[in-house]
C-alpha cells in the first residue's frame, strides 16, 4: 500500500540532495496560474456579478447575493448540535491562550544619549480570511485564522468559504456557526480564485466587500495560484499545498499509533503525505501490515486515503540509526512532524525544519488540528525551512520610528556622510550638511 525508500547503508547526502530523495506530491502552481488569471481579473471588472457566475460554475449554485445574512449566522448557531458546539468553544479558548502570548509591545532601543529606535508593532487594517469547503468541512480552519487576527488587533476581519448547494447557497452551517462564536459578522459565500481576487480588489454595491491588505487561510491549488497571482497586492500567509505528515520513529513507537496517524493525514487528500522515517525494519513491516484493516475500516478510502498513501508523495524511510532519521525530517521539512521515539521531547528540540512538531504518543497531529491551543495553518512543501506557521506575528507590522536629537545627530554625522559619499549618493550627505551649516561636525 505504501512505497519503502532504503536509504541505509550509504552516507546521507547534504541539503537539496538528501531532499530531492524524499517523497513529495506534485503540485504546480505556475501552471494554475493562468488558469486562474481571467477568474481574478472578471471580478476586478465584474466584482459581484462573477462571483455569482463563479459560484454557478463551480458550485452548482444559483446566488442572489454573496454576502450571508446576519440572521443566517444566527440560525446556524442556534440549530449547532450542542456537542460540536462545546468542543469548537474548547478549541476557541485555548487557541486564545496560546496566540495572546504571541502579542508583541513596543520596544525603545537608546543607541546614544538623545538616540533612540523604537519598534512597534501595528496590526493590518483589514484581513480576508479563507475557509476551505470542497471535500471537508473546516470550521476549525475558521477558529485558526480568526483568533491570531483577532488576538493582533486587527480591526476589519471578514471570512469567504465556498457556496454549498445542499444549503441554498449558504457556506455550510459548521462554518458559519464558528464565525457567530468568534464575532465575526462579515461572511461571504465565495469560494476559490474568486474569493481571493474579491478581497483583493474589493467590489462594490449592496453585497460589496471593501479591499483586504491581507489574505490568509488554506485552500486548494486554486487558492494558491490566486494568492501568487496577487502577492504584492496583497499580504498572504502562504501558497499552502497538500496537507503532510513525516513521523520519526524507533522500536519503541506503537505501529497502531503510527499507522493510525498515517491515514489521519492521507484522509484529507488524495495528494496528502504521509512519511514514516524508522530506523527499525520490525516497525515499518508493522505499521505497513497495520495499515491494511485500518484503512479498510475507515471512510474515504477510494477518493482519498488509498490513493494518499499510495502516490509518490507517501512512503516509509528506512535509515540507519534516529540520528540519520533526524537529518532526513529536517530536510524534509514536514507541515506536520510527529516524534515517537525513546527520547522524542530531546529530538524535538534539535528539530530545525518543521511546521509544528508533535512530541511522543499522546500528541497527535489530531489534537493540533484542534483543540492543543497551537495553530494548524502551517507551511507545506518543505517551505518549513523558510517560513512559520499562521501566529499573531502574521497580521503585525513592525515599525521603526527614529528619534534623534541635535546633539546625537552631529556626534555621528560624520559618519554618515562618509558612507553617503562611499555609495556616490552626495544628496545623502548633504542633507545633514544643511542641518550644520554645511560644515559637518568631525569632518
Amino acid at each position: 500500500m505504501i512505497s519503502r525508500i532504503d536509504l541505509r547503508g550509504d552516507t546521507l547526502p547534504e541539503g537539496v540532495a538528501l531532499r530531492d530523495l524524499l517523497p513529495r506530491a506534485e503540485f504546480d502552481v505556475a501552471a494554475a496560474l493562468e488558469k486562474v488569471r481571467p477568474l481574478c481579473e472578471d471580478v476586478r471588472h465584474r466584482g459581484t456579478a462573477a462571483l455569482i457566475e463563479s459560484a454557478a460554475k463551480f458550485d452548482g449554485v444559483e446566488l442572489e447575493r454573496v454576502r450571508v445574512p446576519a440572521a443566517a449566522l444566527a440560525d446556524a448557531l442556534a440549530a449547532l448540535d450542542p456537542d460540536v458546539r462545546a468542543a469548537l468553544e474548547e478549541s476557541i479558548r485555548r487557541a486564545r491562550l496560546v496566540h495572546r502570548a504571541q502579542r508583541r509591545t513596543a520596544h525603545t532601543t537608546q543607541v546614544v544619549p538623545g538616540g533612540t529606535v523604537t519598534e512597534k508593532w501595528v496590526p493590518v487594517e483589514r484581513v480576508g480570511l479563507y475557509a476551505p469547503g470542497g471535500r471537508s468541512v473546516y470550521p476549525s480552519s475558521v477558529i485558526m485564522n480568526v483568533v491570531p487576527a483577532q488576538e493582533a488587533g486587527v480591526p476589519s476581519i471578514a471570512l469567504a468559504s465556498p457556496a454549498q448547494k445542499e444549503f441554498g447557497g449558504l457556506p455550510h452551517p459548521t462554518i458559519l456557526a464558528a464565525c457567530a462564536l468568534l464575532g465575526v459578522d462579515e461572511v461571504y459565500a465565495a469560494g476559490g480564485a474568486s474569493a481571493v481576487a474579491m478581497f483583493a480588489y474589493g467590489t462594490t454595491g449592496p453585497d460589496g466587500c471593501p479591499p483586504a491588505n491581507m489574505v490568509t487561510g488554506p485552500g486548494n491549488i486554486w487558492v494558491a495560484a490566486a494568492k501568487r497571482y496577487f502577492t504584492g497586492r496583497i499580504g498572504i500567509d502562504a501558497e499552502a499545498g497538500p496537507t503532510e505528515i513525516a513521523i520519526l520513529a524507533d522500536d519503541t513507537a506503537d505501529p497502531v499509533h503510527v499507522a493510525a496517524d498515517l491515514i489521519s493525514q492521507a484522509e484529507h487528500d488524495p495528494l496528502a503525505a504521509a512519511v514514516l522515517v524508522t530506523d527499525s525494519a520490525a516497525l515499518a513491516d508493522a505499521v505497513e501490515k497495520e495499515l491494511e484493516p485500518q484503512v479498510a475500516a475507515t471512510k474515504h478510502v477510494e477518493d482519498r486515503v488509498r490513493p494518499a498513501l499510495t502516490g509518490r508523495q507517501s512512503a516509509v524511510v528506512l535509515v540507519d540509526s534516529v540520528e540519520d532519521g533526524l537529518r532526513v525530517v529536517d530536510a524534509y521539512g514536514a507541515e506536520h512532524l510527529e516524534i515517537q521515539t525513546a527520547d522524542a521531547a530531546a529530538l524535538a528540540g534539535r528539530v530545525r525544519n518543521a511546521g509544528a512538531i508533535f512530541v511522543g504518543p499522546y500528541a497527535p497531529v489530531s489534537l493540533g488540528d484542534y483543540c492543543a491551543g497551537s495553530n494548524h495553518v502551517l507551511p507545506t512543501g518543505g517551505c518549513a525551512c523558510h517560513s512559520s506557521g499562521l501566529s499573531v506575528q502574521s497580521f503585525l507590522r513592525g515599525i521603526h520610528i527614529v528619534d534623534y536629537s541635535e546633539d546625537a545627530l552631529a556626534e555621528v554625522a560624520h559618519h554618515v556622510v562618509t558612507l553617503a559619499e562611499a555609495e556616490d549618493l552626495p544628496a545623502h550627505g548633504a542633507a545633514l550638511k544643511a542641518r550644520f551649516g554645511w560644515k559637518v561636525p568631525g569632518k
